[in-house]
């Protein structure tokens, strides 16, 4: 049994600090290094060979890759990250519009209000409100194209 064996109290305290920030220093590098090749591929601006010569230095030189990458072009990556975000966020807002039903068409709430600002106004009476409130409210006619406009322009 000539293995030694190490306790908790051998390991003292400045090497768990130690271990710990290597451990994550090691974490942060792959980190940045998976965000560099990504930002390598997002690259639009940037040709084939260059995008190509990029990757070649990172997978060769890791290290020295990586750093120079960021000197040389981290201050836009910041920026072809928020663009892509935005692009997402966009395609993803038109996507529920398009699911919701609401492009260009109001929707019936907006339309009860106006509808409901017309008669206020005393331009339909109320017999007129309810039955435009049971047309809206069904979904066959919008609150603007029925009737009550050419009515209301005649009084």
């Amino acid at each position: 049994m000539s293995a030694q064996t190490y306790l908790a109290y051998d390991y003292p305290l400045l090497s768990v600090f130690w271990s710990m920030l290597l451990f994550f220093l090691w974490i942060m590098w792959f980190v940045l290094l998976f965000r560099v090749v990504v930002d390598i591929f997002r690259d639009d601006d940037m040709s084939g060979w260059a995008k190509t010569g990029w990757l070649v230095l990172t997978v060769l030189l890791p290290f020295l890759g990586v750093f120079v990458y960021v000197i040389a072009r981290g201050k836009n990556m910041g920026r072809r990250e928020i663009a892509q975000a935005r692009a997402q966020q966009e395609a993803f807002d038109a996507r529920i519009r398009q699911a919701a039903g609401s492009e260009g068409r109001p929707s019936s709430v907006d339309e009860l209000v106006k509808l409901s600002e017309i008669r206020d106004r005393g331009a339909i009476t109320d017999d007129e409100f309810r039955k435009a409130k049971e047309l809206v409210l069904s979904g066959h006619a919008p609150a603007g194209s029925s009737g009550s406009t050419t009515h209301a322009s005649g009084r």
